[in-house]
């Protein structure tokens, strides 16, 4: 007897197990179809064997019920230049799969584009087709893909071509004695951390104020527009008389790096005209340890820390140039000026400053002093050389000495938009016929290659 016990519940186990099973309804699948973030992923402008950033494809069940999805696929296949990761997994095609009601999936997709031997960019399309409850959906995959000059760990002299951009990795150098033109309307873009590098050569950017030659990162893509530190920047170790005019350099570390002077130059390390230099992490130039630098005509704002830093030393000339501290990382100052420095063998290198002249300039920004200096004289045997003489500088303690003459403190430029970064001065600016010629231009046009009248504006920019 007690064995039947035993064997009666089982039995009642098995049979309501068998009873239940065969009384569960069946999943009922929404008849609708998918929706999607985006009717087509598009990429822009990639360079060629250069992979894109990601984007994302959100894809849609709206429905009250789950969708069985029947197939996803990547038309182009193995042979496709996208790749395609659908909720984690990677290939070109899926299978019967589920989306729950009201939820979505993520799909992401990536391109690298190969070369087309062409200078005008070409769209490289593809297609993912999804099929749901025998409809067919599509959406594009899209891409314009541009052919460049890959420089890495190269050397660079003579003339570069400007037909198609410029794409550096790592580092081009121009070594010893050697002479790099970059030729108007060329673009250069810079991999992470490229740097493009002159030791003891000479660099010539010859852009137009029609026609410039833009260095900024080699991400396209609108994310990366205003994203400070793609790339080092512009570097000048004790170069030949370099010249850099109609430049727009951006979005880089220190756009122009300059280190010690070649000691057969008779002119300036380097000379930069009608340049606007910005968004840099660190500082839009940077003058270290006896670079000489001349700039006319320079508009330099929104760096992470000084739009002009000289450290231990050196000289500069600048003459209706502006530097702005707007963006910079706190209140820091537009314009330091320290000449020592403490190096990894734990000396302090001390340097004179033997020119330091700012003419008919917009030195100004957000914090309340817009120029700092940190100096040691070494008991007067280090001279510190300064002159400013008709500026326009913010400046909470207003120095009193012979080397500022002339200046205008804390009267604010009247810009057009600081939101927009449009430093140009209004026709209400005191700015306006401010400038004194005095201190004569090497050249007569403002940053926009407009001619200066008589009565020059204060600043990068002359107004009508």
């Amino acid at each position: 007897m007690k064995k039947i016990n035993y064997i009666l519940p089982f039995l009642l186990l098995v049979w309501m197990s068998v009873y239940l099973s065969s009384c569960k309804k069946d999943i009922l699948f929404s008849s609708e179809n998918l929706s999607f973030s985006v009717d087509t992923v598009l990429f822009d402008t990639v360079f060629t064997t250069v992979g894109s950033t990601t984007q994302q494809l959100k894809i849609y069940n709206k429905a009250n019920q789950p969708v069985q999805v029947d197939h996803v696929t990547l038309v182009g296949g193995d042979n496709s230049p996208y790749r395609i990761n659908l909720d984690g997994v990677s290939g070109t095609s899926f299978s019967d799969f589920t989306i729950p009601a009201k939820d979505s999936l993520f799909m992401f997709v990536e391109v690298t584009l190969g070369e087309n031997n062409l200078t005008d960019p070409l769209i490289i399309e593809d297609i993912l087709e999804f099929e749901t409850n025998g409809t067919i959906q599509t959406v594009q995959l899209a891409a314009w893909g541009q052919d460049a000059y890959f420089h890495y760990k190269d050397l660079s002299s003579g003339i570069w071509p400007n037909d198609k951009p410029h794409v550096i990795y790592d580092y081009t150098l121009v070594d010893s004695s050697e002479t790099l033109t970059i030729q108007a309307g060329t673009e250069i873009y810079m991999h992470k951390e490229a740097i493009l590098f002159v030791n003891k050569g000479r660099l010539n950017i010859e852009g137009t104020f029609d026609n410039k030659v833009v260095i900024q990162g080699d991400r396209l893509e609108a994310f990366y527009d205003d994203i400070k530190g793609q790339y080092y920047g512009i570097y000048l170790n004790q170069a030949l008389s370099s010249n850099i005019d109609h430049a727009i350099i951006k979005n880089g570390t220190a756009g122009v790096h300059v280190f010690g002077d070649n000691p057969n130059n008779s002119d300036y390390t380097v000379t930069i005209r009608s340049s606007e230099i910005s968004n840099h992490a660190s500082y839009g130039i940077f003058n270290y340890s006896g670079g000489r630098v001349k700039g006319e005509n320079l508009n330099v704002h929104n760096n992470g820390l000084y739009a002009y830093f000289l450290l231990e030393g050196g000289s500069h000339n600048f003459n209706h140039s502006q530097f702005l501290s707007y963006g910079a990382d706190g209140s820091q100052p537009a314009v330091a000026i320290k000449n020592y420095f403490t190096r990894e063998d734990n000396i302090t290198y001390i340097g004179d400053v033997n020119e330091g002249a700012f003419y008919n300039s917009i030195i100004y920004g957000g914090g309340d002093t817009q120029i700092a200096y940190d100096t040691l004289t070494n008991n007067g045997a280090v001279s510190i050389a300064m002159d400013y003489n008709n500026n326009f500088i913010r400046q909470a303690d207003i120095p009193t000495n012979a080397n500022f003459n002339n200046n205008t403190w804390n009267t604010y430029p009247s810009f057009e938009s600081l939101e927009e970064k449009s430093y140009i001065i209004t026709n209400g600016s005191q700015c306006k016929n401010a400038g004194n010629l005095q201190f004569p231009l090497t050249i007569m046009e403002d940053i926009t290659g407009k001619m200066r009248d008589a009565n020059p504006d204060i600043g990068a920019y002359e107004l009508d």
